[in-house]
């Protein structure tokens, strides 16, 4: 058994680009779908065979399909849909999301690119 909650519910909002995660525990998390899609690139390299993922700020969810018990595939429109995102990935994705982001942002800055915003 996991020590991490299973989502009761999992709500795409395609307008503000945003996927909201709750739980029974009341965590909830709202994740953008550029966070989503940056972090499904990394999660299949291995210790520095990160790629660094930029041009994804407009990035949507088109489809959310359940894998199993115990996770969900997310098909973005730029086509990637090989990220499988467990039950335990997504909570430590809302957990963190904070220090993640700011170190993403700081990965972005150090590559000299310009996120480009609305």
């Amino acid at each position: 058994m996991s020590d991490y909650p299973i989502p009761n519910a999992i709500n795409l909002h395609q307008q503000s680009r945003k996927l909201e995660i709750g739980y029974e525990n009341e965590d909830s998390f709202e994740l953008s779908c550029e966070y989503l899609r940056c972090f499904a690139e990394v999660q299949g390299h291995g210790p520095g065979e990160e790629v660094l993922q930029t041009g994804k700020e407009k990035v949507n969810i088109e489809q959310i399909e359940q894998v199993g018990n115990y996770a969900i595939c997310l098909h973005f429109d730029d086509g990637h849909n090989t990220g499988i995102y467990s039950w335990e990935v997504l909570y430590r994705l809302g957990k963190n999301y904070e220090k993640n982001w700011k170190n993403y942002l700081t990965r972005l800055d150090e590559a000299g690119v310009k996120r480009k915003t609305d």
